[in-house]
Formats: structure tokens, sequence, C-alpha cells
């Protein structure tokens, strides 16, 4: 994982998980090492502490303050501990308490979180970061970067073609990419794109050749012409063609490729089934970008450019 925190869910099937939390054993060595482990919350109750199953009918006692960042002090909401119920949960085990003649571990997920947090706010802008997507907005895509720790990709960093809602490009429970665009280490915050590692006008175009008819989604509609979304990077303009509708699918014939204007000319062929969108292709999946350019060498238009500074 890059030295950065799992996303939650990835640790609980593991073998090494289920092993420490099968006994107290276990779960007083992870106390002891500060290991991660991961756990399904069973049930929040009236007091809104969250019971954790750990494996083999064993519990663990999560008290609300230690269900996430931000609960102790109301900068996050309660609702992040109910929306847990039925789901992973990371955490770090601070005790093993004995209660009506039983030991019943007591776990924090907020130290986990605090953890994960500050090693993301160490990692420089332009680092490429593993990430699931936790939920849709219109204007942007929540996404797990480690033990619960969220961030937002703003729509307008999604892709360079532009797309109504998130839901055209991402699927919750998704596992992709995201780039450190910036970090605030006084409010603790992570700030995130993704249209860099979906590749350049030049990489995008290569596999198409003038002569070629491909599938493409309708992404916008003018007076002019018809914007045709051959790849989440890639673009063309087509004629005017009568009935269509933005989000249709169609089959369109490739005229001309221009890379001198970061120009396709293409014609509507017709309209296509809906078909859901193929897995997105990443041209850079782990490392460090200082710098990306999407226009080619030479265009005579400006295209998207991202400077990573840190």
């Amino acid at each position: 994982m890059n030295g950065y925190y799992p996303t939650e869910g990835t640790l609980i099937a593991a073998p090494e998980n289920r092993a420490a939390c099968a006994s107290l054993e276990g779960l007083r060595q992870a106390m002891d090492r500060e290991t991660l482990l991961e756990g399904t919350a069973l049930l929040c109750d009236a007091d809104h502490n969250l019971i954790v199953s750990l494996g083999n009918g064993r519990t663990g006692f999560m008290p609300r303050e230690e269900t996430a960042l931000g609960i102790a002090d109301g900068s996050t909401r309660d609702i992040a501990i109910l929306s847990r119920v039925g789901r992973p949960v990371s955490f770090l085990v601070d005790g093993l308490q004995g209660e009506s003649g039983r030991i019943v571990p007591r776990l924090s997920r907020r130290r986990a979180q605090q953890k994960a947090l500050d090693r993301l706010l160490d990692a420089p802008a332009g680092t490429v970061l593993p990430a699931v997507v936790t939920h849709l907005e219109p204007f942007g895509a929540f996404v797990d970067l480690g033990c619960g720790v969220t961030s937002m990709i703003g729509i307008e960093h999604i892709s360079v073609s532009r797309i109504p809602h998130p839901a055209a490009r991402f699927a919750v429970g998704q596992s992709i990419r995201a780039v450190v665009l910036d970090r605030d280490r006084e409010k603790g915050r992570i700030y995130l794109t993704h249209r860099e590692l979906l590749g350049t006008w030049s990489e995008n175009a290569a596999p198409f050749r003038p002569g070629m008819t491909v599938p493409g989604i309708v992404r916008g509609i003018k007076r002019y012409g018809v914007f045709i979304e051959l790849a989440p990077n890639l673009a063309g303009l087509a004629e005017l063609h009568p009935g269509l509708q933005e989000g249709d699918r169609v089959s369109v014939y490739i005229k001309a490729i221009l890379p001198q204007r970061m120009k396709l000319k293409l014609l509507v062929i017709g309209v296509l089934p809906p078909a859901p969108p193929p897995p997105l292709t990443y041209f850079i999946r782990e490392g460090r970008l200082t710098h990306w350019k999407y226009a080619p060498e030479g265009c005579t238009r400006v295209g998207a450019e991202t400077v990573f500074l840190d």
C-alpha cells in the first residue's frame, strides 16, 4: 500500500487479521504493537457506542468518542457512527477490560484514523494514492484514503471530459487511484485530483485511427455540433444528429484526428443500447507526479495542465 494505511474492508478477511482477533493473546499483542485490525460493526447502542464483531463469537466495545475523528469535538456528525453498522471498521486495541466475568476489548477507530491522516498529511503533492469510493454527490466523489479517512474529488477534477454527475465515472465501492493536489495541516484535510491519471490527449488518441467506427457517449449538444466522449479524457465533435440526448451511447465514424489542434472530427452513425461503462484505464498507478500537461507538443490550443507544488 505504498506505506499508507489500507482502506476499510481491506484487512477484514486477511488471515493475520482473523488470527489476531480470534484470541485474547492475539489482541494483547496487537495492543502492544499498535497493530491495525478490522472487525464488523454489529450495532450502535442508544449512546452511540459501537459493538464490533471480532469473529468466533467475540465482540469488542468502541466508545462513541473513539468511533471517528471529530466525534468528540462535534466536527463530525453522529451519522458517521450510525452508517458504520454492518460494515467493516478499522481500529487499534486500546485495552482489555474485565466485565461481568469476561474480558471485553476496548477499541479505537479514532486513533487508527489519526495515524492514517498523519501519514497522508506527510504525502507530497503529486503522490498517487489508492482509494475506495464511499458515496457520490452532484459536486464530487467522496473516497476512503485509509481507515475511513475521507476526502473528496471535485467533479471538475474527475476527468478532462465533462460529466453530468460523478456516477457517470464512478460507482460506490469502486477501487480507484487519486492524486494529492494539496494538504491543509491545520484543518487536517487532503485535497485530491484524478484526471491526470487518465492520460494525456495523445495517450488517449493513440488507439484510434481515421476510418474507424467506435462507440462513444454523448456529453454535450450545442447548436454547432455534438460532443462525443470516446474515453474519459478524450472527446470529439460530431455534426448534429436528430433525436440525440446527453448520455446516449452512440456509434461514431472517425473522419479525422488533428493532434496540432487537439481535435477529433466525428460522424454519428446511430444510437446504441445502454451499456455499463468500461473499467477505467490508468496511465499512472503509483509514484509521484510533478507536472502534467494534457495537450500534445506543438498544439496550437491550450489544454489542461497541473503543476504539483510542494
